[in-house]
């Protein structure tokens, strides 16, 4: 795959399964998706996970204020941080305002395309960016739904 830039098609299979989040177990939007993919498939996501991160840190891509995905970092280290910038401000007698977006499902609703643009311009071309969208390209899925959850999906229907 790596020499040739082709994920091969029968490893693009994965089990999508209805997942409980919180709330109430009668509601579908308390549930979320996760999809269970081959085992040959998720160590393939680790080694390119691993030579991305390589690539990102070689060249400094990722900002110091990113959180999620690295390292020594966390939501609960960005909170603090924000918090602490927030009280800093309101100390100092300055004014404070925040946007705040909810980012949820941003990563079930990311354009494949404009994915591999903004990847090649961060220099991952050639055989890796073929492959990058070999992956993403003409995956299938089949989803499971257990009978209580069929149950529920039928009552809300009506």
């Amino acid at each position: 795959m790596l020499s040739t830039g082709t994920f091969p098609t029968r490893l693009k299979f994965s089990q999508v399964f209805p997942l409980f989040k919180k709330g109430n177990k009668t509601e579908m939007s308390d549930y979320r998706p996760v999809s269970i993919l081959t085992s040959f498939s998720k160590i393939f996501e680790k080694v390119i996970y691993n030579r991305l991160l390589q690539h990102t840190k070689k060249n400094n891509i990722i900002v110091t204020n990113q959180y999620g995905f690295k390292n020594n970092s966390s939501t609960e280290l960005a909170i603090f941080k924000l918090t602490n910038q927030i009280l800093s401000h309101i100390n100092n007698k300055s004014s404070v305002c925040g946007i705040f977006c909810d980012l949820t499902k941003a990563f079930d609703t990311v354009n494949h395309d404009i994915f591999i643009s903004k990847l090649e311009y961060y220099g991952i071309i050639g055989r890796t960016s073929k492959l990058m969208k070999s992956y993403l390209s003409n995956q299938y899925q089949r989803i499971t739904i257990k009978p209580h959850m069929l149950q529920i999906a039928l009552q809300l229907g009506n």
